[in-house]
């Protein structure tokens, strides 16, 4: 059975389940339907009122968190600011990471995110890190909670919690403001810790220098001879051989046109290819005068040595790892960075310092993907996200001083609306001027 069989047999599991729990009725309290989606909530959360005796640490982590949603909240309306001008001017293809579905965080719809349980258990924990942050700040500036739970469909996919709305709507100024920025401020700082302990983990990990064939060249002898990639060579012409370097020094000696042995393992089978070998390409290094096989390797250390200089970046690093993997990944170049998305070949070539050590790390860059992704697009300036009722609400507070909260409303729908042209502009401009390209062809 594979995997798409187990799939297609757990959706049908979870719409037979779902729909007799609907017909009769079960569980009303702590059962609600949002088409195919299942929510299971409780309104036990008493245990939300343990974090108040924190109550003066966490207002002052809150207010710390409230500085650094405003700077995001700055940072990704400015982003837009500039990248909307330069989309007009310089409009990319919907291709790659411009692809519209790949703009959506949605595992199995963008091309980068993988349907595994890393992902969709670092997602889940996004949204509940961002829910309890929430919560937690609304008991410690004295709103009740209604109830919290689950969003399921055939697996979890989210969580809610429910703050008491006429609490809320009662509350006015920082209070406010800390209990809509918490949500933020935890997705931010555990995405980088995150991040942190994942480059941590990579340190850990032992490169090795084994052969590993990562590809060979189109219509080249080792093309020709039926070498796959993600081979190990083992020995060539009978002598064993257990690096790059190894391979490099028996390969000086050859000339093109000189036919040679090779053995290679894949999948735990070895195999034998007869390479007659040809000259070196210009775009190579066509100055060398020996054979040419027509392979490339995959290299351990250098992808070590490229992650340490990603950790290097300090707080640009985080912004990189949001974007580079993912363009890569897409573009289908796993040689960087790809092991630190899902299970590669490329893994045989590193050494785990203790079991599950990919599982752990793929876990890592997810929980540490979404928290980011998620913080920030919610720090956006736009109502209903968190930042722009963030917004909303300084905004009323200083108008009100003012005496002039008949023009507060008036000025958060410009913000608010403004901020949404230009993000719906980011987004349909690769497709808008696809769209009107064709239709200029086409007459």
């Amino acid at each position: 059975m594979n995997w798409l069989q187990i799939l297609l047999l757990l959706v049908a599991a979870y719409l037979l389940i779902a729909y007799y729990i609907r017909e009769r009725g079960l569980f009303k309290d702590h059962v609600m339907f949002f088409g195919p989606i299942l929510a299971i909530k409780t309104e036990r959360v008493g245990f939300f009122d343990w974090f108040r005796k924190f109550g003066t640490i966490l207002r002052a982590y809150a207010t710390l968190g409230v500085l650094l949603v405003v700077v995001i909240s700055a940072f990704m309306t400015l982003a837009l600011l500039v990248a909307v001008p330069q989309y007009l001017v310089h409009t990319p293809e919907p291709t790659g990471i411009y692809d519209p579905r790949n703009l959506l965080a949605i595992p199995g719809v963008n091309e980068a995110i993988p349907i595994t349980a890393a992902v969709f258990l670092g997602l889940l924990l996004t949204i509940v890190i961002h829910e309890f942050g929430h919560a937690i700040l609304a008991r410690v500036e004295d709103m009740r909670v209604r109830s919290m739970g689950l969003l399921i469909a055939v697996i979890p996919i989210g969580a809610f919690v429910e703050p008491e709305e006429e609490d809320v709507e009662a509350a006015k100024g920082m209070p406010k403001i800390r209990m809509f920025g918490a949500g933020i401020t935890n997705n931010i700082v555990i995405g980088l810790a995150c991040f942190v302990v994942m480059f941590l983990l990579m340190g850990m990990a032992t490169p090795l220098a084994v052969p590993l064939v990562q590809g060979v060249y189109q219509d080249y002898p080792a093309d020709d001879a039926g070498l796959p990639g993600y081979s190990v060579i083992t020995n060539i012409n009978g002598v064993p051989v257990a690096n790059q370097e190894e391979i490099a020094a028996l390969m000086d000696g050859t000339r093109p046109g000189e036919a040679v042995t090779l053995t290679a393992e894949k999948d735990g089978v070895e195999n034998t290819y007869t390479l007659t070998l040809a000259e070196w390409p210009e775009v190579l290094d066509g100055d060398q005068d020996s054979g040419f096989m027509g392979v490339y390797y995959y290299s351990a250390p250098a992808v070590k040595e490229h992650i340490g200089n990603i950790a290097d970046l300090g707080l640009l690093a985080p912004l990189y790892l949001t974007i580079a993997p993912i363009d890569a990944f897409i573009q289908g170049n796993t040689q960087q960075l790809g092991i630190l998305l899902t299970d590669t070949p490329e893994q045989m070539a590193w050494q785990e310092p203790f079991p599950l050590f990919w599982g752990t790390v793929h876990l890592l860059f997810w929980t540490g993907w979404f928290n980011l992704l998620v913080g920030m697009f919610n720090a956006i300036p736009i109502v209903p996200l968190d930042g722009g009722y963030m917004m909303k609400e300084g905004v009323e507070r200083f108008f009100e001083r003012r005496g002039w909260s008949q023009y507060a409303q008036k000025v958060v729908a410009s913000i608010s609306g403004f901020v949404t042209v230009m993000l719906i502009l980011l987004i349909t401009m690769p497709m808008i001027v696809a769209a009107l390209r064709f239709v200029l062809a086409m007459g």
